[in-house]
């Protein structure tokens, strides 16, 4: 079972899955009278069906039960049951998840690459980029505001005018703070991340 990290931050469950097993083996790992056939048949790509599989299994090995997933129109996920506050995130290899009983929670997980060298001009704010060009930084940056976008779910926002975030020392596992410009609120995040040799992941919990 490649449940490959899961770790417990302001009361929020977050998990990361390596996904090593075929859309067939994952299939076979849900056993639930949930729609998945159903919804799987909607997804035309077989990158989507796995990545699907593999968040649900995910949250099966840390929920310790099925749970059914559903998306509001703005596209954040949501449990139909209401048990908690759910966050995913996917990327070539890995899937993440966090959970929260009464708080929103962000998470984002990117695997290393180095065209992000090439787009960071488009959501990095000079101040940002001065700092450090290492890829990993980079993509911390990235997968930071990611993380705030989702906790935002606010239409119009804009990586580069609407969040910002503090220049940091990379470490392999760290924080750094953010701020958005979009709402009147705001609002500061506290954002952790690991930053490892394959990927980086961020995450935060929104306790405002």
């Amino acid at each position: 079972m490649p449940l490959l990290k899961k770790w417990i931050e302001n009361g929020a469950l977050f998990a990361i899955w390596r996904v090593e097993e075929t859309a067939e083996e994952l299939r076979k790992m849900l056993v639930a009278s949930l729609p998945y056939d159903e919804e799987l048949s909607q997804l035309k790509s077989e990158a989507r069906q796995l990545e699907y599989l593999a968040v649900r299994v995910l949250l099966r090995a840390v929920c310790g039960e099925e749970k059914h997933i559903s998306h509001y129109s703005s596209g954040k996920p949501f449990l139909t049951d209401g048990s908690f506050h759910i966050t995913i995130s996917h990327t070539r290899g890995y899937v993440a998840v966090g959970l929260h009983a009464t708080y929103e929670v962000g998470v984002d997980i990117e695997y290393i690459s180095n065209r992000v060298r090439k787009v960071a001009g488009r959501y990095m704010y000079p101040d940002e980029l001065r700092h450090s060009s290492d890829t990993a930084y980079l993509l911390v940056q990235w997968s930071a505001k990611e993380t705030m976008y989702k906790l935002l779910d606010e239409q119009g926002v804009d990586f580069l005018e609407h969040l910002r975030i503090v220049p940091f020392q990379l470490q392999t596992d760290g924080r750094c703070e953010g701020h958005e410009l979009r709402t009147s609120s705001q609002i500061h995040f506290d954002i952790h991340y690991i930053a490892s040799p394959d990927f980086v992941c961020t995450w935060c919990v929104l306790d405002c």
